[in-house]
């Protein structure tokens, strides 16, 4: 038999190591050509390392969490042939040299799904595993009650079961191999109440504890998180803004447009009034580089848009707000959301940003207090649009309401220029009509 070497491969982009976020496969399993190893991420993208051959894994290098070097071997996989693919590598440091080029030979297709079949033959339940009646003698224990923060050996089905019964299973002896608890132990602990007094269905505590690793985009987001709080003083300014006529006007939109249109949401008409407002306080519309002291102003307005993805969060950027129509943003807004939540999105498009929108749409809540996108100086937060008695002067009227939360950098940006900026959103979206005016 010979082994292949899998090494961590170049990624690109000019880095010269990657963080291991997940493994795909364990020592001892079999894995076909093509079927993905692991997952490393550099920056914001995520790369899925495929297997070139077929076989069995015998070794692996590297946890989760772990950041490993281009070329250090990650895995090896014994294939059917003569030789080796390579030098046994070291657990601690991996294999830096180049991987050979050698063709391997490949494991007969047949022999490599009889081999699955038979693992999964073994991981199916027994037909005569099935649950006794409760009247059923129950077996006798073997054992006493586990001690305090002793893990119990169980399959999952059997930890279900006691889940569901409310039952630790830390109280429950096991007469399987090595005291693994099978069903037949659980039904004789229900039958004897848990060896004489009572199971309490009721309230229980939970004294369960999950340790979870942060690895990968949520590390990345931590560290952005930690930086923006620890270097920049965040001054946070709420305003409530009448969205009634613009909820008008959008709708009517809608219902007029072409087939095929993107539909408009509030976001595109913040984006545009965001353009307008930038135009005449432009030192919001900057990055500040603090170690160099310098805050760089911007003529483009390039608006991140803060998205939830099953990975994390991430911020795909709108590039060049100001030289878009409302459609236009639409249409690029509902483009880059997708590819974030597809995975898709290019490193360019998930960089470059000069001002963040953070928006939580039905979940946005009445207020809240957005963390600056670091180096930026600013973040508009949107909150929840709700229907709310407003005083017109003469009387309360039900009216379309919706804050904005918004926070800037205080040491480039000073109380009443904030107030001044986001004073400007409010009489642009509350006359909707001035954000197509041209001036």
């Amino acid at each position: 038999m010979a082994e292949k070497l899998i090494k961590l491969p170049d990624v690109g982009e000019g880095v010269a190591e990657a963080e291991l976020v997940e493994w795909h496969v364990n020592v001892g399993d079999l894995v076909r050509e093509d079927m993905v190893l692991a997952a490393v991420m550099t920056g914001k993208a995520t790369v899925e390392i495929p297997s070139p051959v077929e076989g069995e894994v015998t070794w692996r290098h590297g946890e989760v969490g772990d950041v490993i070097a281009t070329g250090t071997v990650i895995l090896k996989i014994r294939i059917a042939g003569e030789g080796s693919d390579g030098e046994e590598p070291e657990a601690e440091n991996g294999d830096r040299g180049e991987e050979p080029r050698v063709k391997p030979a490949v494991l007969p297709v047949a022999a490599l799904e009889q081999a699955l079949e038979k693992k999964v033959e073994f991981l199916k339940p027994k037909a005569e595993m099935a649950v006794p009646s409760p009247m059923a003698k129950a077996p006798p224990h073997a054992g006493a009650p586990r001690a305090e923060g002793e893990k119990p050996l169980a399959p999952p089905a059997v930890r279900l079961r006691a889940k569901e019964a409310g039952i630790d299973l830390r109280q429950v002896a096991g007469t399987g191999p090595a005291g693994r608890i099978t069903h037949e132990d659980l039904d004789a602990f229900l039958n004897s109440q848990g060896g004489g007094g009572a199971v309490t269905a009721g309230l229980q505590p939970n004294k369960a504890v999950q340790e979870v690793k942060v690895v990968g985009l949520r590390r990345r987001i931590a560290e952005k998180m930690a930086l923006s709080k620890s270097r920049i003083p965040h001054i946070t300014y709420v305003e409530e803004i009448d969205m009634t006529a613009l909820e008008e006007l959008r709708t009517r939109m809608n219902g007029t447009q072409k087939p095929g249109r993107t539909k408009l949401t509030i976001l595109p008409f913040l984006m545009r009034a965001m353009v307008k407002a930038l135009g005449e306080q432009p030192g919001i519309n900057a990055l500040y580089d603090d170690e160099a002291g310098i805050v760089r102003q911007y003529g483009g307005v390039h608006i991140g848009i803060a998205a939830q993805t099953p990975s994390g969060l991430v911020v795909p950027v709108v590039k060049h707000a100001e030289a878009r129509d409302i459609f236009d943003c639409a249409r690029e807004v509902a483009r880059l959301s997708d590819a974030a939540k597809n995975g898709t999105a290019l490193r360019e498009e998930l960089s470059g940003s000069t001002i963040t929108i953070s928006s939580l749409g039905a979940m946005g809540g009445i207020i809240s207090t957005p963390v600056i996108n670091h180096p930026e100086v600013a973040i508009i937060g949107v909150n929840k649009l709700a229907v709310r008695p407003h005083w017109d002067g003469t009387q309360f009227v039900p009216r379309k309401m919706m804050n904005l939360s918004s926070s800037f950098d205080h040491r480039v940006v000073d109380g009443w220029d904030a107030a001044t900026f986001v004073q400007r959103l409010k009489a642009l979206m509350e006359t909707p009509a001035l954000i197509f005016v041209e001036e």
